[in-house]
């Protein structure tokens, strides 16, 4: 459960500090038998600030409940 906890407080709090991440994705846009044309194209997805808080709430309560079950 710490690990869980711990996880979670982490994620949150990287995503109440970058907001989202970024990826990349490789599109055939020209495909004329031998010839293709890709494109990489990079897209954002954006995670919502009471995301993060959620987590950050979420982690912390279940460290300090993990804590109090082993004591």
């Amino acid at each position: 459960m710490k690990l869980i906890g711990a996880g979670l407080l982490a994620l949150g709090i990287l995503a109440v500090i970058y907001g989202g991440f970024w990826y990349s994705h490789d599109e055939t846009k020209v495909d004329l038998g031998p010839l293709k044309v890709k494109v990489e194209e990079r897209e954002r997805v954006n995670i919502p600030l009471w995301a993060g808080v959620v987590g950050i709430v979420g982690g912390a309560v279940i460290l300090t409940m993990g804590r109090r079950a082993i004591a």
